[in-house]
């Protein structure tokens, strides 16, 4: 997949999460506490490997910006009437964008050792 590709990719996920951090939650979410950890898990550890491939630039800045759209979006829940900012949710999008940054790293020593 081109450059460009990526970046319409990642753009329309950021722009669907938004939208879905933004809605009221109901059923599954509410029947498992914590399912919501593991959901901003994933779409940042999903988040940060598109980004990556999106845009050329310094990981830090990947991860900078990346937990910033984080932040924003828990400063965005609780201000909503029917959602509720958490700390730990913002962790947990910091955990997926660093494991994934890290899975990265190693991913790439591994192959430079292999050849």
């Amino acid at each position: 997949m081109t450059r460009r590709l990526y970046k319409v990719l990642f753009l329309s996920i950021l722009i669907i999460c938004t939208v879905l951090f933004a809605k009221e939650v109901k059923g599954i979410a509410q029947l498992f506490p914590h399912i919501d950890k593991i959901a901003h898990f994933g779409i940042f550890f999903i988040l940060a490997g598109v980004m990556q491939r999106a845009f050329k630039a310094p990981t830090w800045i990947h991860i900078l910006l990346l937990i910033s759209y984080g932040a924003g979006i828990e400063i965005m829940q609780s201000i909503l009437p029917h959602r509720d900012g958490s700390f730990a949710d913002l962790i947990a999008d910091a955990f997926g964008v660093a494991f994934y940054f890290s899975s990265f790293w190693l991913w790439q020593k591994n192959a430079k050792k292999a050849i």
